[in-house]
């Protein structure tokens, strides 16, 4: 069974390439994802690697994790799963059906 790690702190210079050459050289690398800013494609300084098994993962973060590579300490874990956070929408503000409270709102204490 494969693992997913999350790898975070990572230098805005770690390629792809480079962080599966980091990885492979403990163990069988299924795949990697660097997570990147969606308006200007730049690296967020962390991504996703998953291992084939979970020994290979476990040895990845004994490992890895604190390890410097550019520069940087890595900070390597097993990734949780994604929590569904309603999704979409428009923020946490909602404030009734009303515009929000100010003085001149809903309610009394208008000026007129």
């Amino acid at each position: 069974m494969s693992m997913k790690l999350y790898v975070g702190n990572l230098s805005f210079n770690t390629s792809t390439q480079d962080l599966e050459n980091i990885f492979a050289a403990i163990g069988t690398v299924d795949s990697t994802n660097i997570i990147e800013d969606r308006e200007t494609g730049r690296s967020r300084g962390f991504a996703f690697v998953e291992m084939s098994s979970n020994e290979d993962g476990r040895n990845a973060i004994a490992q890895l994790d604190g390890k410097e590579i550019d520069g940087r300490s890595l900070k390597v874990n097993e990734a949780k799963p994604r929590e569904n956070n309603g999704g979409g929408g428009r923020g946490g503000n909602s404030r009734g059906g009303y515009n929000g409270g100010g003085r001149n709102s809903y309610g009394g204490g208008s000026r007129w």
